[in-house]
């Protein structure tokens, strides 16, 4: 999962058709309307007075992991979680900025003070939580996928290359963890292959130069399905965590964002976004903030 420069699909259409195989088009944001949040003057008052007077959350987000965050062809910032947290801050009364960024580069901009918040399918983790808090909004888990006929048994992967984003869980734990175990067993390590982007390494499964990669489960989903047939996921989801939004440590903003994210849940908002991009499979009736310690 996404412990995690920039173009997500449209490289993995290149990439097809650089092969030679069919063209496939990146699907465009869903157009289904959502009803739009109202400010709610109570939870606004819960905003730390520097986002108050500025009306605005900086916000950094990596935009390669489609559907949850990755970019339109005018280069901003869309997807399921975009539209979530677009609807956190109209109901805040304030806008939401984002700022394009490396995904290894989010937490320490919070903990510096150029962003508010990270919104890029952060896997909340007890390590992470040392840094910023998180307010969990969703459940996903680790899918791995190969090409298309290929069959490959994330459980038995010794001596294949894997194909990862640099900073994601897959890269720090999971796929370390499945690799530590093939040596102590006395079989070959997993060859990590480690890329700045999630475009990177699905591209590098399509072109042939990894056996597998290992992603979120709806970032796999997504890829499989925008892949033309050329990628089949290989085995089934694992280790179901939750995703948080980060913010500063001990900031009012993380109350704020939770009981905003509430009321959407409460009103049905919630739902009908993550309905909207296909994604409710993992959606949570219960708000919470740093689930990985209190859980």
């Amino acid at each position: 999962m996404r412990i995690r420069h920039a173009l997500p699909l449209i490289a993995v259409v290149t990439a097809i058709a650089l092969t030679g195989c069919v063209n496939n088009t990146p699907a465009p944001a869903p157009t289904a309307t959502v009803g739009a949040s109202t400010k709610d003057a109570t939870l606004a008052s819960l905003l730390p007075a520097s986002i108050k007077s500025a009306g605005v959350i900086q916000v950094g987000v990596d935009a390669t992991y489609a559907p949850n965050e990755y970019k339109d062809p005018s280069g901003n910032a869309i997807g399921w979680d975009i539209d979530l947290f677009n609807a956190v801050a109209a109901k805040l009364g304030v806008k939401a900025n984002y700022n394009i960024a490396g995904f290894d580069t989010i937490i320490p901009n919070i903990t510096g003070g150029k962003y508010d918040a990270g919104v890029s399918s952060f896997t909340d983790t007890a390590e992470r939580e040392k840094q910023v808090d998180f307010v969990n909004y969703y459940s996903a888990g680790i899918l791995w996928a190969s090409a298309a006929g290929k069959t490959v048994d994330p459980s038995n992967a010794c001596g294949l290359k894997v194909a990862v984003e640099s900073g994601t869980t897959e890269q720090q734990d999971e796929v370390p963890a499945k690799s530590a175990a093939c040596v102590k067993a006395g079989k070959k390590p997993i060859q990590i292959l480690k890329y700045d982007g999630q475009d990177l390494a699905t591209n590098a499964v399509v072109l042939g130069q990894a056996d597998a990669m290992s992603a979120d489960s709806p970032i796999t989903e997504y890829a499989i399905a925008k892949s033309g047939g050329k990628l089949q996921a290989a085995g089934t989801t694992t280790d179901v965590a939750p995703y948080g939004i980060a913010v500063a440590k001990g900031s009012t903003l993380g109350t704020a964002v939770q009981k905003a994210l509430q009321a959407l849940v409460d009103d049905g908002s919630y739902k009908a976004i993550l309905t909207k991009w296909g994604v409710a499979d993992g959606g949570l009736t219960t708000i919470t903030i740093n689930a990985a310690a209190n859980g």
